[in-house]
């Protein structure tokens, strides 16, 4: 069963006991991440994340992992466009341990000048490899174009740029500014008792501070762009506008993409891999985002098959859109979508994380009984009203990088 405390200052806690297992997944959740930065600060959210492991004002970097390896525990971080989170897992008997640690280094990072001159290296690093990366490449492109005017068109890691003007202390002061309780969550799954609820309560209590203002709602902005890469396979996607993370018809969604491209039984993958053969894969996706989202696929090919494999999946597209999936489809759609949430449930580490994000971005966590009840809802007819609606040619947005042909030279395909 799930439970919630919300501290005097606003910080959430979020349980859910699993006696069964020996072990408990935990997480600071805090609502902060690239779309919170100010131009001259871009990457800091992410910085920030690489910094807390370089030590606090009590441990060193190297103490904090041998800290974590003497308990047998585990302990990592990510950064996205709306928050960052810092995670970790560990055994019963060492879990007031690992809670310790966890709140050290999310809070009381010491950030020294010395070490972000050597991070800022690490991240220019990771930076470039995403770069020769054409999958994550081709994608932050699209979003980049996109979202276009708004900080969700800025990538998570900054760019070399902006990362060589943020010193030490402006990261110190963007902590102090941006973490706060009322955007904090702390969430805990698995084996542990009240005290360790009791312990955390402890550590959170820091002064409140009060909210920040929203963001200022992005737009959509239908875009074309292409990159040429010398790279033997040509990487695409095609996107359209999609639904924000809170919408109430986002189990629809998860099942038109289903229908559409998830899954060796999904009309994209039949067509182009299975029946043309003209790729290894083709996928669909989503993301959200607090006010606004995108619906996409993917895939990659050699150039001489990149204008039939577009013209395909264009047609299966238009086609969905206009007469919709059969009862079939959306029934294996559901099933598959029902029972990656019950295989994913059974795991703490994702039981903390499905806690964590829904609390921080919806203000409520469903229970596994209540997910399940919304997908049963979902109906052949709402499918295909959701596909009439987002798929759209007027908001159709291509991104492409490879040996790819400039943008206007897409036009006549899609």
């Amino acid at each position: 069963m799930m439970e919630k405390i919300t501290l005097d200052n606003g910080t959430r806690i979020v349980t859910e006991r699993l006696p069964h297992v020996r072990s408990a997944a935990f997480g600071v959740w805090v609502g902060t991440g690239s779309r919170h930065e100010t131009p001259a600060l871009a990457g800091a959210s992410h910085a920030l994340e690489h910094m807390v492991f370089k030590g606090t004002e009590t441990r060193t970097s190297q103490e904090i992992a041998r800290h974590m390896d003497s308990i047998g525990g585990r302990l990592n971080a990510f950064t996205t466009k709306e928050f960052t989170c810092y995670y970790g897992r560990a055994l019963d008997t060492h879990l007031t341990d690992a809670l310790d640690l966890i709140f050290d280094i999310s809070f009381n990072a010491k950030i020294d000048e010395n070490d972000w001159q050597t991070e800022r290296g690490v991240i220019l690093e990771e930076i470039d490899m995403y770069k020769d990366t054409p999958d994550d490449l081709v994608s932050e492109r699209l979003f980049k174009a996109v979202f276009h005017g708004s900080p969700l068109a800025r990538p998570i890691l900054g760019t070399p740029a902006r990362l060589a003007g943020i010193a030490s202390a402006d990261l110190r002061a963007y902590r102090d500014s941006e973490y706060r309780p009322c955007e904090t969550v702390f969430s805990l799954a698995g084996c542990f008792t009240d005290e360790h609820i009791k312990y955390a309560a402890e550590r959170l209590s820091f002064a409140a501070k009060p909210k920040r203002k929203k963001p200022r709602e992005a737009a959509f902005v239908p875009s074309r762009v292409t990159k040429k890469k010398p790279i033997e396979q040509n990487h695409w996607c095609l996107a359209y506008k999609g639904l924000p993370s809170g919408h109430p018809d986002r189990r629809t969604l998860h099942i038109m993409s289903g229908i559409l491209g998830d899954g060796m039984s999904s009309r994209l993958f039949r067509a182009v891999r299975e029946e043309a053969g003209l790729c290894y894969d083709i996928s669909s996706f989503s993301a959200t985002h607090s006010d606004i989202g995108l619906v996409g696929i993917y895939t990659a090919m050699g150039r001489e098959s990149e204008r039939r494999a577009l013209e395909m999946a264009r047609d299966i597209i238009i086609d969905y859109a206009d007469h919709g999936p059969a009862q079939d489809e959306v029934d294996r759609a559901r099933e598959q979508a029902k029972s990656s949430l019950v295989m994913s449930m059974e795991s703490t580490q994702s039981r903390m994380n499905h806690m964590g994000q829904s609390e921080l971005l919806l203000g409520l966590t469903m229970s596994q009984d209540e997910m399940l009840e919304r997908y049963d809802a979902v109906t052949r007819d709402g499918v295909h009203a959701l596909a009439q609606k987002l798929l759209n040619p007027e908001t159709l947005s291509f991104s492409a990088v490879g040996r790819v042909d400039k943008p206007e030279d897409y036009s006549d395909i899609l």
